[in-house]
């Protein structure tokens, strides 16, 4: 059998170490998505919106705007509710590396007995699992707890962070333009 023209693949070890390095390099770029802490709670711009219809594009414009910091906040709150319950940490963090190696942290489709695998199903299949996963555990209070004081602390900073003082081109770029709500 002849290989002429093939290009040698990596050892075992270096694929381990170069998957290690483009998770890293993954996990940088997403954090590297995250707002500045000292912007999101600058208290020189908080205030009551005056009307429902100068805090709907508040909200939107903050939601996109803050998101990898709001997502930072709801896992911070959710495993501060899961410290009294040390299985349920532990599945979380199972499942919180089943989030990275399966939707996360993949360059390639997820192929399956040599089928591709709409990223759709992968979200909904592990979704479900992690519901089911976390309601074995017993844990089901403090994670809806959890999960409605996460959401509460979203929404009420989304509203009364005003959105005049955010840089135009990262607002724009995520489809929402700066609104007039000083």
């Amino acid at each position: 059998m002849t290989t002429y023209g093939t290009i040698p693949t990596a050892s075992t070890g270096a694929t381990n170490l170069e998957y290690l390095t483009r998770a890293k390099q993954a996990i940088k770029t997403g954090l590297g998505t995250r707002q500045p802490w000292k912007l999101m709670f600058n208290l020189a711009s908080f205030n009551f919106p005056h009307t429902i219809s100068e805090a709907t594009p508040r909200f939107k414009t903050n939601i996109n705007y803050f998101r990898m910091n709001y997502a930072i906040i709801m896992l911070i709150i959710l495993f501060l509710s899961l410290l009294w319950h040390p299985i349920s940490l532990i599945v979380l963090g199972v499942l919180m590396a089943a989030w990275l190696f399966f939707y996360f942290l993949r360059d390639e489709p997820l192929m399956v007995f040599n089928r591709v695998i709409d990223d759709g199903v992968v979200l909904t299949v592990l979704a479900v699992v992690t519901i089911v996963l976390l309601l074995f555990t017993d844990a089901t209070k403090n994670i809806l707890s959890s999960v409605v004081v996460g959401a509460a602390v979203v929404v009420v900073h989304a509203v009364l962070r005003r959105t005049d003082d955010l840089c135009d081109d990262d607002v724009e770029a995520g489809g929402y333009a700066v609104g007039s709500s000083s």
